[in-house]
């Protein structure tokens, strides 16, 4: 029996690890800036060949 309820505790310690863990990866993506989606160059931009 001690090694049932060993077992269920290592599993729930686990699982609340695991969702720490993700929601942790998630605020960190959350807290990064977004990146400006600006073209390096563009048609307007290019210079003609020639």
């Amino acid at each position: 029996m001690p090694r049932l309820i060993a077992a269920a505790l290592t599993v729930a310690v686990a699982a609340a690890l695991a969702v720490g863990a993700a929601l942790g990866v998630v605020a960190l993506l959350e807290a990064t800036p977004e990146q400006p989606n600006v073209p390096l160059i563009s048609h307007q931009t290019a210079s003609p060949r020639g």
